[in-house]
């Protein structure tokens, strides 16, 4: 396939490039557009056959529009050069116009395929773009037609659609590159981006050269021929790679579009557009489309909040998302030393204000640095992962706990004497995964000592059960005149 993509990139390219010596009055000018145009939308067929893609309504759409737009070139030859008929609009611009519902759909096809869901951030921002775009579109290009009286209603008619459509096109074509989290940019993709973005460029080019009376000469008229070639060549390009089968894949995307430094650079110059316009017009002392810039200038102004909006929820979502993973221990999810200093603060407020006990209790998985040697280090984060989800399954939603460091964890136990904590650490025994063990120390709150005094207690406890052959747990008896606990094994 990629070999075929090689061969036909030579030969249409090729005929691009020569179609640039082609005199104007040839009728080899208009026969190879139309056969560029025809054996594109035909290769785009081939490649949505044998690329097997799973989604090919939109590629179908594309190559009937680079099918219909080369048919308009082929009418409008066949008018102007044998019958002689000059008449503008004309039959060739009914197929010119057919393309773009044909463009606007296949790429709305394509972005609903590719979003899991509604990104309105990438909405908000292709809809401030677009509208500060249309506006210059009202200015030089729609609005001097509404108001021309040398052109017929129909006529009239045409020339607006063409800059209405391509508005439209160019709205889709940035909700398009405009996406929030990663999406592949490959080379059907980008070849199809480039596709639209020449056609969009030849379009309105002619256009302008139409609007304002240029006489835009033969090189000028060629080259805009030419990128309307390009277009054709890039969209058969697009269809032929391999990669055409990613194109209308979901991809991975986060809350709100990132605002890149592009992106910022385009909405600025977006939301600049109407007060730009406005003091031109100023400057000439003839404000003409003052309504058109009020209305734009209010539609801007609110999608800038909408956006502003966005982002500050953004950001708030994130703050409160790190102050979570703050609190969080990543590999067995419980809370950590840093929300564990906090929770006991409160269970002891809560217990010196309910004269309820309160214990702690310390536990240690005996012999893990063995246990990791001889396993590995991966099935020792599993232990503690396991060990972990068991041990919570047994506790009540009173109580606390949280990973102190490496194999250590520390619990909690709200109105709870020595005697019930050290039945739950049994308890926490038997449920223990893989067979292992642990040593457990607890102590219980003589209601006046501070946080760290109680887990220094519990500290003292867990290494008397270590000390005294692990596997079972010590309880550190509440001696305020004393400096060293005793110790009484259970």
């Amino acid at each position: 396939m990629r070999s075929l993509l090689r061969l036909y990139l030579t030969i249409t390219l090729t005929a691009v490039g020569a179609f640039l010596f082609i005199p104007e009055v040839s009728w080899a000018q208009p026969v190879l557009q139309v056969g560029v145009g025809y054996t594109a939308a035909s290769v785009m067929v081939l490649g949505i056959r044998r690329n097997r893609v799973c989604f090919p309504l939109p590629w179908y759409l594309f190559a009937g529009g680079l099918f219909t737009h080369s048919t308009g070139i082929l009418v409008e030859a066949v008018l102007t050069r044998t019958l002689n008929n000059q008449a503008s609009p004309s039959l060739a611009d009914a197929f010119w116009i057919a393309v773009y519902p044909m463009l606007f759909v296949g790429m709305a096809l394509i972005i609903r395929r590719r979003s899991a869901s509604r990104d309105w951030a990438a909405l908000v921002d292709a809809s401030t773009i677009t509208t500060g775009l249309g506006l210059l579109c009202w200015v030089f290009l729609i609005h001097p037609a509404v108001l021309s009286s040398a052109d017929t209603m129909v006529g009239r008619a045409v020339v607006i659609t063409y800059p209405v459509a391509d508005v439209v096109v160019l709205a889709m074509l940035v909700r398009l590159l405009i996406r929030p989290g990663s999406h592949p940019r490959s080379w059907s993709f980008t070849f199809m981006v480039s596709s639209v973005t020449a056609f969009l460029v030849g379009d309105v080019g002619w256009a302008i050269i139409y609007r304002l009376g240029l006489d835009s000469g033969y090189i000028w008229d060629h080259v805009l021929d030419m990128t309307l070639l390009i277009a054709y060549v890039l969209f058969g390009a697009a269809a032929l790679h391999p990669s055409v089968r990613d194109v209308g894949e979901e991809t991975q995307t986060t809350a709100v579009a990132r605002l890149s430094p592009w992106l910022l650079g385009l909405l600025t110059t977006a939301s600049l557009i109407a007060p730009c316009l406005l003091l031109v017009e100023v400057y000439n002392d003839q404000i003409t489309d003052g309504l058109a810039i009020a209305v734009t200038s209010t539609a801007l102004f609110l999608l800038v909040v909408t956006r502003m909006a966005q982002l500050l929820r953004q950001v708030e979502t994130q703050a409160r998302h790190l102050r979570q993973l703050a609190r969080v221990d990543e590999l067995t999810g419980l809370p950590n030393r840093r929300a564990w200093n906090s929770d006991i603060d409160d269970a002891l407020e809560r217990a010196r204000r309910d004269r309820v006990p309160l214990s702690v209790a310390m536990i240690d998985l005996d012999h893990f640095k063995l246990f990791n040697d001889e396993f590995g280090h991966p099935t020792g984060d599993r232990l503690l992962k396991s060990a972990a989800a068991a041990w919570q399954e047994e506790l009540r939603a009173v109580d606390g706990m949280a990973r102190y460091g490496g194999e250590e964890f520390i619990l909690f136990f709200e109105g709870s004497d020595a005697d019930h904590a050290t039945e739950v650490l049994i308890r926490l025994q038997g449920v223990t995964p893989l067979g292992q063990t642990f040593s457990g120390g607890v102590a219980t709150w003589n209601g006046d000592e501070t946080a760290d005094a109680l887990v220094d207690r519990a500290d003292v406890a867990l290494y008397a059960a270590k000390g005294g052959g692990r596997n079972r747990v010590v309880t550190a008896e509440s001696r305020a005149d004393l400096d060293v606990a005793a110790f009484t094994e259970h």
